[in-house]
């Protein structure tokens, strides 16, 4: 078995890992392009726990939540770029546009997410809380998003009528 994994085989390793008595970790995002700032916060992610369980949005969920030009790297890649990292244990691609269901499922003891939410608008919070687990929000990471990224590579790409300007390889 791999790193990329179902959901049923995440929640058996979770709960064996608790039988153990291990301390489950779990988030989730896009993770479209990866940079620093996703590497930096799952790292420190892990830190809250022995296993890490990365939650990743399927390409229609992801089109829910950023619009109809994301995501730019398809799911499948996304989940291998993510399970390559040796800070995750476990990748779980899921389809919603919230991880309730990964939670309810996992019922992890840590749910972390960055700081661009807070406790009081993240949704999943009062379910991680009704069994015990709890929240921590770590913080942002100014200057690294994939937003950024993009708006970089049109900048720096395209003329002025919008086409692609791509300078000829030296």
């Amino acid at each position: 078995m791999g790193k990329v994994i179902s959901l049923q085989e995440a929640t058996t390793i979770a709960q064996e890992l608790r039988d153990k008595g291990k301390k489950v970790v779990f988030t989730n995002g896009i993770f479209d392009l990866l940079h620093l700032g996703h590497i930096e916060y799952l790292e420190e992610a892990k830190g809250f726990g022995d296993v890490l369980f990365v939650g990743v949005n399927s390409d229609e969920s992801t089109r829910k939540l950023k619009g109809p030009l994301r995501p730019i790297i398809p799911q499948g890649e996304r989940a291998r770029i993510i399970a390559a990292l040796s800070c995750v244990d476990y990748v779980i691609v899921f389809e919603e546009t919230t991880a309730h269901r990964l939670i309810e499922s996992l019922r992890p003891d840590v749910y972390i997410k960055g700081g661009d939410y807070t406790p009081q608008t993240l949704p999943e919070a009062p379910l991680v809380e009704s069994y015990g687990g709890e929240v921590v929000i770590l913080p942002y990471r100014e200057g690294y998003s994939t937003s950024r990224i993009i708006q970089l590579i049109i900048s720096r790409f395209c003329s002025d009528r919008g086409k692609p300007s791509i300078p000829a390889k030296k």
